[in-house]
């Protein structure tokens, strides 16, 4: 399974695992040819088709070599593209979109039959992801999907064109799901959807998200809860309130800002101007002093002016991101700025880029500089540092989802999905570092989870209370107690 893409296609790459696995299936070891190779692709950036067909052209010599393998392509750049991946890729067995996911074990099974390739393209969705099997990556922190598709049409965006109008799950389904993802060991939810603030819209309750988050809080065993990615048009004041009063509702917030210029959001038809997100970024500020914002920001749209762009660098400022995702303008055939005038030269997009990312990759570090001295608590991570093991570190994530890579010393090992209290010893741009040790280790469900699914014992704590064998007979007769009657 290769996954490309945002936070959604990495939740439904875990439900066509579960599918193919619920088949019969079994994930291939790393040193093996698999039999089935599946793509879940993204159609955001101008690059997604060089990079799918660069990788099926790698896989044709292998095919060539293993008649019995299957490719299957499937995700947003499947919808849009639908039978020219097969004509590009003849070699390709199954495409399949966004909404039909569940079909391809199917239409693996069609195509090994009838010996043809099988492009399956439903034009609305036919099962909610969440409702289909799954293969979790993680055991100790899940994604949880409340909503797919979007009612915007941002004009650089083609995701409401591949994932349709938005599809809410009932608030009952969502909770069920996440007691379910409880019992099982997961500590950590991450609620998705493409504009997950405008949960409701479809049931009329404009409320909701703020409630669905105060519901999660009632959970117990559940540690904390995330979100991605609200809208700003969304981000009422209610949602800030439930941040701030659940506990397990982490203070991080990811926001997409995408340009800091009122015009230049006018044309992205944005919905809202420079001052409703910093009034937004004031109130969460106010709400959370401690919160770590993040966003989008696209570099270049067309007719960005050198003043506009000046806009975006004064947002930035005000906003003290945590960290920023920055891209450079691409057109996506099929939206409205690809054929908009004033298309801004590739070398001021790339000069205004670098500008940026120096600004926002300077703030991040100042900003992480003011953690040093203080502890944190982080949930251990699985493998997020490249180099964790050259400096005999581990990895975790603070509350506020900053990753940090801290040294164990003479502690007892923690598992993923454990919690462990450091203090902060170094900052860089894109990450802390805690090498004075572990302050304290707190082993959780979640670490046990971890242990079982690594196929480790687990301990399981004998109870404090034991039960005794009735004795049969008359019972023994019992010594008086030392007061009267009304000491009874």
């Amino acid at each position: 399974m290769r996954t490309y893409g945002c936070q959604m296609n990495v939740h439904d790459s875990e439900r066509l695992s579960g599918l193919l696995e619920d088949a019969g299936y079994a994930r291939a070891a790393e040193d093996t040819t698999a039999d089935i190779v599946v793509f879940n692709t993204c159609a955001v950036r101008e690059n997604a088709d060089n990079r799918l067909y660069g990788n099926l052209g790698h896989l044709r010599p292998v095919k060539d070599a293993n008649p019995g393998m299957q490719i299957a392509v499937g995700g947003c750049l499947a919808q849009k593209d639908r039978g020219e991946i097969v004509r590009r890729a003849p070699w390709v067995d199954v495409v399949f979109g966004t909404h039909n996911i569940g079909s391809l074990p199917a239409l693996l099974e069609r195509s090994r039959v009838q010996k043809e390739a099988q492009v399956e393209i439903a034009e609305s969705l036919e099962h909610f992801p969440s409702t289909l099997p799954s293969r979790r990556e993680s055991a100790y922190a899940a994604w949880v999907s409340i909503s797919v598709g979007c009612n915007n049409t941002c004009t650089f965006c083609i995701v409401p064109a591949l994932r349709g109008k938005e599809k809410d799950r009932r608030p009952g389904d969502v909770l069920a799901e996440v007691r379910a993802l409880v019992e099982e060991g997961v500590t950590e939810v991450t609620l998705l959807g493409q504009n997950v603030n405008a949960y409701g819209s479809e049931f009329g309750d404009r409320q909701a998200f703020s409630k669905l988050l105060r519901a999660c809080g009632e959970i117990e065993g559940l540690e904390r809860v995330r979100f991605t990615s609200p809208h700003p048009r969304d981000f009422t004041d209610d949602v800030i309130e439930a941040m701030a009063e659940t506990p397990n509702v982490m203070p991080q917030l990811h926001m997409p800002l995408q340009s800091g210029s009122s015009k230049v959001l006018k044309a992205m038809r944005r919905s809202y101007r420079q001052e409703r997100f910093l009034g937004i970024v004031e109130k969460v500020r106010a709400a959370m002093p401690d919160a770590a914002l993040t966003t989008d920001i696209i570099v270049g749209f067309p007719g960005e002016t050198e003043e506009d762009f000046e806009e975006t660098l004064h947002v930035v400022r005000e906003s003290r991101f945590a960290m920023a995702f920055t891209f450079q303008y691409s057109k996506r055939p099929g939206t409205p700025a690809a054929t908009m005038e004033d298309q801004v030269p590739p070398e001021v997009v790339k000069e205004r880029y670098q500008r940026l990312v120096a600004l926002q990759d300077r703030i991040s570090w100042e900003e992480n500089q003011r953690l040093v001295g203080r502890e944190v608590e982080l949930m251990v991570a699985e493998a997020e540092g490249k180099k964790d093991g050259e400096h005999r570190r581990l990895s975790g994530r603070a509350p506020d989802n900053r990753l940090v890579h801290f040294a164990v010393g003479d502690s007892e090992e923690p598992r993923p999905g454990d919690m462990v209290t450091v203090e902060v010893t170094y900052a860089a741009p894109h990450h802390l570092v805690a090498d004075s040790g572990i302050r304290s280790l707190r082993r959780t469900r979640a670490g046990d989870a971890w242990d079982a699914r690594q196929g480790r014992p687990v301990k399981i704590e004998k109870p404090d209370v034991m039960l005794g064998m009735p004795r049969i007979g008359v019972p023994e007769e019992q010594p008086a107690p030392a007061g009267g009657c009304c000491d009874l």
